[in-house]
């Protein structure tokens, strides 16, 4: 079997798009690795032979300049036929295996320029000339790579005109995974994924202020400091916060729920963005309440699949909250229509079949 290797200095060894989706489809048919830096030590997991390089660096220029030395060290010892990188900082090693001979894909997630833009840590006058010089770079470098992975159309169409060889790789659900079949909702609804100012969760915790409904919250927090204010909020108390939970639990939480926020921001990295949670929240036959961003909007109205609100406004918020959960027949509805959505088009089967065939090109 060839042997490909996945590397990420950035996200977790179980990330959801690379080890559960990206490597585990390529499993049955190369021998694939997987080389990770979070000090847990190596791994053979459903197949997967992980490494680990040690923890990762606490900042993104130190990533860049050590776990990046790193990660190339370990990747030219396991000597494979192909190369998958899944972090901006991993672009000059993705450079050095190409300059060794080796197939590189670069495995876009987000489309950094835009990302940086709504960087609340960098000041205002450094954003341009920063997102401008990120994309000059990025762009050199990704003509070299020998295909470009993207998780949206969006990103694609960026990338496309630079390197011919990109396509959209979405990060749609894998079907079945997180829809339980629970016959009594609770009172509740959910925003499952990163805590941090940028998606908005301080404003889903102040929509609560008028409303009984309670909010679950879950999952890893990017600054103490924000939680700290939102736990200041009067409203703080409608809400039950769990911090960071598996998959199992994120199924039993979403089954539990009357609907699903994602709420983000109206930040340029986020508008043409598919977040992974509306599909997950579809996929589990829960409705949606999303920004009424352009392309966020032709999704959920197209599939009468929840509602769409200014992620701004906390009352637009609340009344949507409302909407849902005091018309649970109109909710239901609404939570089939998007688990149709996601069984007919936006799922990892249909994506699945791409990334093995871009597999099949560089590697026949």
């Amino acid at each position: 079997m060839k042997k490909v290797c996945h590397i990420s200095t950035v996200h977790s060894r179980y990330d959801v798009r690379i080890f559960h989706k990206e490597c585990k489809s390529l499993k049955p048919f190369y021998d694939v690795s997987l080389v990770i830096a979070d000090g847990l030590g190596d791994e053979i997991a459903g197949g997967i032979k992980i490494f680990d390089i040690g923890l990762r660096q606490t900042s993104r220029l130190k990533r860049a300049r050590i776990d990046s030395k790193k990660a190339l060290q370990k990747a030219l010892e396991l000597d494979c036929d192909l190369y998958h990188f899944h972090d901006p900082e991993l672009i000059f090693t993705g450079l050095k295996l190409k300059k060794a001979g080796k197939k590189v894909i670069y495995d876009v997630h987000e489309d950094l320029p835009r990302q940086i833009a709504g960087k609340p840590y960098l000041k205002d006058f450094v954003k341009p000339p920063l997102s401008r010089l990120v994309e000059w770079q990025e762009n050199k470098a990704a003509r070299k790579f020998d295909f470009i992975c993207c998780a949206t159309p969006y990103i694609t169409e960026r990338f496309r005109k630079i390197n011919p060889n990109s396509i959209d790789i979405n990060n749609f659900p894998i079907l079945g995974e997180l829809h339980k079949a629970h016959t009594n909702k609770e009172n509740t609804v959910c925003y499952l994924g990163g805590i941090t100012e940028e998606r908005g969760i301080i404003n889903i915790v102040k929509s609560l202020k008028d409303i009984n409904t309670r909010l679950v919250l879950a999952g890893p927090v990017d600054n103490n400091n924000y939680l700290e204010e939102m736990k200041s909020l009067p409203e703080w108390n409608k809400v039950d916060f769990l911090g960071l939970v598996d998959r199992s639990e994120l199924a039993d939480i979403m089954a539990k729920s009357i609907a699903g926020l994602v709420t983000f921001l109206p930040l340029p990295n986020h508008i043409n963005a598919q977040p992974n949670k509306m599909f997950e929240y579809m996929s589990a036959r829960l409705p949606v309440i999303a920004s009424d961003f352009k392309l966020w909007k032709e999704i959920i109205d197209s599939n009468n699949c929840g509602l769409t609100v200014n992620p701004l406004n906390t009352k637009e918020i609340s009344d949507a909250i409302k909407q849902l959960t005091e018309n649970p027949d109109k909710a239901k509805q609404m939570g089939e229509n998007g688990q149709k959505a996601v069984m007919e088009k936006y799922n990892w089967d249909n994506e699945e079949k791409k990334l093995l065939d871009v597999y099949s090109k560089l590697l026949p």
